[in-house]
C-alpha cells in the first residue's frame, strides 16, 4: 500500500469517543476514590477542612465524568478530532492535584494513629 493510499484510509472515529468517555470515567473514580479518603481522614480525626476537601472532590469527580459524557457527545457528532479546551485540562490537572494532595494527607493522618 503506497504513502497516498493509507493516508487516505480514514482511522476508525468511533473508538475516539468511547476512550474518551472511560478516561474522564477513570480520572472521576480516581478523584472520588481520594475524596473518600479525604473525607474518613477529616470526619475520623476532627479535621474539618480535609473533609471539605472531601466534598470538594466529590463534586469536581461529579464534574469530570459529566464533563466526559458532553466530550463523548460532541465526538461522536463531529466524527474528527476536536481539541480539549486548554481551561478544562488546567482545571482536571489542578483537581487531580487536589486529590493527591489529600490523599496523601489522609494516608499520613491515618498513619499517625
Amino acid at each position: 500500500m503506497s504513502a497516498d493510499t493509507s493516508a487516505a484510509v480514514p482511522r476508525d472515529p468511533g473508538l475516539q469517543p468511547e476512550r474518551t468517555s472511560l478516561a474522564w470515567s477513570r480520572t472521576g473514580l480516581a478523584i472520588a476514590v481520594n475524596a473518600v479518603l479525604a473525607l474518613r481522614s477529616g470526619f475520623s480525626s476532627e479535621q474539618p477542612a480535609l473533609a471539605v476537601a472531601g466534598v470538594a472532590l466529590f463534586v469536581l469527580a461529579a464534574v469530570a465524568v459529566a464533563h466526559g459524557t458532553v466530550r463523548r457527545r460532541q465526538l461522536d457528532a463531529r466524527h474528527e478530532p476536536v481539541p480539549p479546551s486548554p481551561v478544562v485540562m488546567l482545571g482536571v490537572a489542578a483537581t487531580v492535584l487536589l486529590a493527591a494532595l489529600a490523599g496523601i494527607i489522609s494516608i499520613s493522618i491515618e498513619a499517625t494513629r
